[in-house]
């Protein structure tokens, strides 16, 4: 087989692998269609996975290490970063984002060029995505992107988020309120 026929093989074997790539992968990851941008954004998936793994696996050894087999008291979950610590559970993430922990869920905010990438890690709570939603539509943030991964009883809500012009909450606070969000009546209330 010629070199040129060898090329050409192994050009149309990329190009498959690719697709399928693309096709396993959320679209919100892959900015741009060419390889370099597909396989960027399978790397990011890959890593929110790899943070949902490691959670539920910490869960597991909790559970496996729990001395009572009754119900036990809900621990937060850690994303995988490396935080400086400060008093409220309230953690800085370097210059350009933050971190707000409790036993409900996990809420980190950073920025991502212009907008605002917000991840959740947390037990699941039905009707919470919509108390999280109502809580950044009332500070003037637009919701660009969704993304949801869920594995048994946890989920990772990964947001990506446009700042309103009205907007006047540092990347703390908005971390705390999504963290409040989680203590609030739930969002619809069954009628009698």
């Amino acid at each position: 087989m010629s070199h040129i026929a060898v090329e050409r093989n192994r050009r149309r074997q990329m190009n498959e692998h690719l697709k399928v790539l693309r096709s396993l992968t959320p679209c919100f990851y892959i900015k741009r269609g060419d390889q370099a941008s597909i396989i960027g954004g399978v790397i990011e998936f890959i890593k929110e996975l790899h943070q949902v793994l490691q959670a539920l696996e910490s869960k597991k050894r909790r559970k496996s290490l729990s001395p009572s087999p009754g119900p036990s008291t809900p621990r937060p979950l850690q994303l995988p970063t490396q935080p400086d610590h400060s008093p409220l559970g309230f953690e800085s993430v370097g210059e350009v984002g933050a971190c707000c922990n409790s036993s409900l869920a996990d809420v980190e905010a950073r920025i991502s060029g212009s907008n605002v990438v917000l991840k959740i890690i947390s037990r699941r709570i039905p009707g919470q995505i919509l108390k999280i939603i109502n809580v950044l539509e009332k500070f003037s943030f637009e919701v660009l992107h969704l993304n949801i991964s869920s594995m048994e009883d946890t989920v990772l809500y990964s947001f990506v988020i446009k700042i309103g012009l009205e907007c006047q909450l540092s990347l703390e606070e908005l971390a705390v309120e999504v963290q409040q969000s989680f203590f609030l009546e739930p969002v619809f209330q069954n009628q009698i």
